[in-house]
């Protein structure tokens, strides 16, 4: 079965896979692909620190009662993660189709 990434994300991270597995890249290709799963962490990252941001915001109290999660922040805080993830997918998968119309021969 030929499976081909669909995102940039999956993109980058079988560049990475790929360059970890090939001994005859050059210091050249070996610092390129290290610099971009470099990229690739630090976006992660981010993308993670402002969904922690953006969900705390909107789903916890801010007068603080227990020390758990109540039944009705859970479920906030579950359906506001899965919303990022799933707009962020979207986005990225906008952006990969711009990427490759841009890079179509004309």
């Amino acid at each position: 079965k030929d499976r081909r990434p669909s995102s940039e994300t999956e993109r980058t991270e079988e560049a990475t896979m790929n360059a970890g597995a090939n001994a005859n890249m050059s210091p050249a290709e070996k610092a390129k692909a290290f610099d971009m799963a470099q990229h690739e962490m630090e976006y992660r990252v981010d993308l993670f620190n402002r969904m922690t941001s953006s969900c705390f915001a909107k789903c916890m109290d801010t007068r603080y009662k227990e020390g758990d999660l109540n039944v009705g922040e859970n479920s906030c805080v579950d359906r506001c993660a899965a919303k990022y993830w799933q707009v962020t997918g979207i986005v990225g998968q906008m952006l990969g189709g711009m990427q490759q119309q841009q890079q179509a021969p004309r």
